[in-house]
């Protein structure tokens, strides 16, 4: 079994240890086990569940939203229906959010080519 203390999660996670803190607090990871000297020992279900926050915050989902889906998915297989939905909803937003990105990446290129040709760089 995998016991890990959360300066080594942060390191291998590139997450600040406060942000640990704060997320085992908000409840979307833990509660952490503390072992006989009160250090949190991280193990390999907490590792999985923070990897997947991680991955979803930097895909844009808010903490509302992860705890409502994390609240859902300790709830039970019952629940897979409407995580499902909460997930396609976000990933519809996600959508949106990368199509506005494309398009301003695109002005970018076509300002950059008129500059190329204009100027000669």
């Amino acid at each position: 079994m995998i016991k890990i203390t959360i300066q080594e999660v942060a390191l291998k996670y590139e997450i600040n240890k406060d942000t640990l803190r704060y997320y085992e607090k908000e409840g979307l990871i833990g509660p952490i086990k503390k072992n006989s000297s009160g250090i949190r020992e991280y193990q390999s279900d907490d590792l999985n569940r923070i990897e997947f926050v991680k991955c979803m915050r930097s895909a844009g989902l808010s903490i509302a939203v992860l705890k409502e889906y994390i609240k859902l998915y300790d709830e039970g297989n019952h629940t897979k229906e409407r995580r499902m939905a909460l997930l396609e909803h976000e990933k519809e937003v996600l959508k949106e959010k990368i199509d506005f990105m494309q398009q301003a990446y695109d002005k970018l290129e076509k300002k950059i080519d008129y500059y190329k040709k204009e100027y000669g760089k």
